[in-house]
């Protein structure tokens, strides 16, 4: 074989626009269905744990004494299997990936505090408990 064969081939992609994308100077543009990675609403969270229970990696921990909820990037293989199974629908598959970094990190949420129920109620029963 000599180069002549490829002569063709060589000189058509001489001429033509490259094939590769340009990154670092264009965002990446994810198509529909790319699995990306898991995203959480934690004020919709109410630590059911179910995430966490069915997660086949055991990615996710569910703390609902200290109200957290936390996923290891690295050990979650993007299956979307928690999302469907999240009765509250707050975690969702985010298109893109997570930036890679030199160490080994954990995603950590807290809960907020929920917020304190009115007194007023229990007040007007007392009130009408006396006067009787």
């Amino acid at each position: 074989m000599s180069i002549m064969t490829f002569k063709k081939s060589m000189l058509s992609n001489l001429f033509k626009k490259p094939v590769t994308t340009k990154y670092p100077f264009e965002p990446a543009v994810y198509p529909e269905g790319s699995r990306g990675h898991i995203e959480i609403e934690i004020e919709k969270c109410i630590s059911c744990t179910l995430c966490a229970i069915n997660c086949p990696s055991g990615a996710i921990k569910v703390d609902r004494v200290a109200r957290t909820w936390e996923i290891n990037r690295f050990d979650c293989i993007q299956c979307g299997y928690c999302t469907q199974k999240c009765p509250k629908k707050c975690l969702h598959m985010e298109k893109g990936y997570q930036t890679p970094g030199p160490e080994k990190n954990v995603a950590h949420y807290d809960r907020p505090p929920e917020p304190e129920k009115p007194v007023v109620a229990t007040q007007a029963n007392n009130t009408a408990n006396t006067a009787k």
